[in-house]
């Protein structure tokens, strides 16, 4: 797993004017300083502002990240990554040393960033997150990486994870507090349920199919919480 040293940690003041703190590195901004204008003229290309929150989704299958950008009333697709690399195979981790990858809704923070990690860059997804907790799932240290290797985590290409990090650091730039990530096995359809109903994950993939229909359909992430060990999703305001 990557592990978190931090060399420098900048306070940043939001026109909120509350201060939040976004880890940083050489490493880090040298990168932005390269990838950021490169990013800024795609959007504008693609009809995005720069200044609007993300929202990440992936799939295990066919293994793709996905960045959306909010765009009036609804998020817009951005941009495509390939997964370079993931462990254990369809179904959610649920114990330390299982070498499976999450399945779930996530959130990302700040301070979940390491801009000085083994892998390049790493953003810590949250696993385990409140539904996993109650269910005594363990783990820790999921992260989404370069170095094109995991066990556990989900890698991608140098190239691919200098430009989600760097969105990532610039929305937290921005203002936007936490990132709201979907992970899933593949796309939730009826269709694509019945095609792996022999697999021993169905049940699983049952309990997240509300949120990803939440999302699918109407383009803004749900909102999620946990009640009675279930999860729970109710409609999210763009």
């Amino acid at each position: 797993m990557p592990k978190f040293f931090l060399t420098l940690v900048l306070p940043l003041l939001f026109a909120s004017g509350t201060k939040t703190y976004i880890p940083d590195s050489k490493r880090a901004a040298d990168i932005r300083a390269t990838v950021w204008p490169q990013l800024q003229k795609a959007f504008k290309f693609n009809g995005f502002k720069e200044d609007q929150p993300i929202y990440i989704r992936l799939f295990k299958e066919p293994g793709l990240l996905e960045i959306w950008v909010r765009s009036g009333k609804q998020y817009k697709l951005f941009r495509q990554y390939a997964i370079c690399a993931y462990s254990g195979g369809l179904g959610t981790k649920t114990r330390n040393g299982d070498g499976k990858c999450p399945e779930g809704f996530y959130s990302i923070t700040p301070s979940q960033m390491n801009p000085v990690s083994n892998y390049h860059l790493a953003v810590n997804i949250g696993y385990p997150n409140a539904y996993e907790q109650q269910h005594n799932y363990t783990g820790t240290a999921i992260m989404i990486h370069g170095d094109c290797r995991s066990i556990g985590c989900y890698a991608m290409t140098d190239q691919n994870i200098e430009e989600i990090y760097t969105m990532i650091y610039e929305a937290f730039l921005h203002g936007q507090k936490s990132i709201d990530v979907g992970i899933f096995p593949f796309k939730l359809t009826n269709q694509n349920i019945d095609k792996y109903s022999n697999y021993p994950y169905v049940s699983a993939w049952q309990r997240l199919k509300p949120g990803f229909d939440m999302f699918e359909y109407g383009h803004v992430p749900p909102v999620v919480s946990v009640v009675n060990k279930e999860y729970k999703f109710s409609k999210g305001t763009p």
